[in-house]
Protein backbone atom coordinates (compact mmCIF):
# COMPACT_ATOMS: atom_id res chain seq x y z
CA UNK A 1 0.00 0.00 0.00
CA UNK A 2 1.40 3.39 -1.02
CA UNK A 3 1.23 6.17 1.56
CA UNK A 4 -0.17 9.46 0.35
CA UNK A 5 2.11 12.41 1.17
CA UNK A 6 1.62 16.14 0.97
CA UNK A 7 4.14 17.98 -1.19
CA UNK A 8 4.33 21.48 -2.62
CA UNK A 9 3.63 21.34 -6.32
CA UNK A 10 6.38 22.23 -8.74
CA UNK A 11 3.96 22.40 -11.68
CA UNK A 12 0.73 23.95 -10.28
CA UNK A 13 2.38 26.83 -8.53
CA UNK A 14 1.73 30.54 -8.49
CA UNK A 15 3.68 31.61 -5.42
CA UNK A 16 5.08 28.67 -3.47
CA UNK A 17 3.13 25.66 -4.71
CA UNK A 18 1.31 25.12 -1.40
CA UNK A 19 -2.23 25.33 -2.80
CA UNK A 20 -1.25 23.28 -5.83
CA UNK A 21 0.12 20.58 -3.54
CA UNK A 22 -3.00 20.59 -1.39
CA UNK A 23 -5.12 20.33 -4.52
CA UNK A 24 -3.08 17.37 -5.73
CA UNK A 25 -3.27 15.69 -2.31
CA UNK A 26 -7.07 15.94 -2.17
CA UNK A 27 -7.43 15.26 -5.93
CA UNK A 28 -9.16 18.57 -6.59
CA UNK A 29 -8.53 21.63 -8.72
CA UNK A 30 -5.84 23.87 -7.17
CA UNK A 31 -7.85 26.94 -8.19
CA UNK A 32 -10.60 25.93 -5.77
CA UNK A 33 -8.02 25.54 -3.00
CA UNK A 34 -6.60 28.98 -3.81
CA UNK A 35 -10.04 30.60 -3.74
CA UNK A 36 -10.86 28.92 -0.41
CA UNK A 37 -7.51 30.03 1.03
CA UNK A 38 -8.17 33.65 -0.01
CA UNK A 39 -11.70 33.51 1.40
CA UNK A 40 -10.50 32.08 4.72
CA UNK A 41 -7.70 34.66 4.84
CA UNK A 42 -10.15 37.51 4.33
CA UNK A 43 -12.63 36.18 6.89
CA UNK A 44 -10.10 35.37 9.63
CA UNK A 45 -7.77 38.29 9.18
CA UNK A 46 -5.01 38.77 6.66
CA UNK A 47 -2.18 38.19 9.11
CA UNK A 48 -3.34 34.67 10.08
CA UNK A 49 -3.78 33.58 6.45
CA UNK A 50 -0.47 34.97 5.29
CA UNK A 51 1.45 33.53 8.24
CA UNK A 52 -0.28 30.17 7.72
CA UNK A 53 0.73 30.14 4.07
CA UNK A 54 4.34 31.05 4.88
CA UNK A 55 4.53 28.32 7.53
CA UNK A 56 3.11 25.77 5.07
CA UNK A 57 5.61 26.98 2.44
CA UNK A 58 8.47 26.33 4.86
CA UNK A 59 7.24 23.03 6.35
CA UNK A 60 5.78 21.20 3.33
CA UNK A 61 8.58 19.79 1.15
CA UNK A 62 8.65 20.39 -2.61
CA UNK A 63 7.95 17.39 -4.81
CA UNK A 64 11.06 16.35 -6.74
Amino acid sequence: MVKKRLYRSNRDKILGGVCGGIGNYFNTDPTIVRLLWVLITILTGFVAGIIGYLIAWIIVPEKK
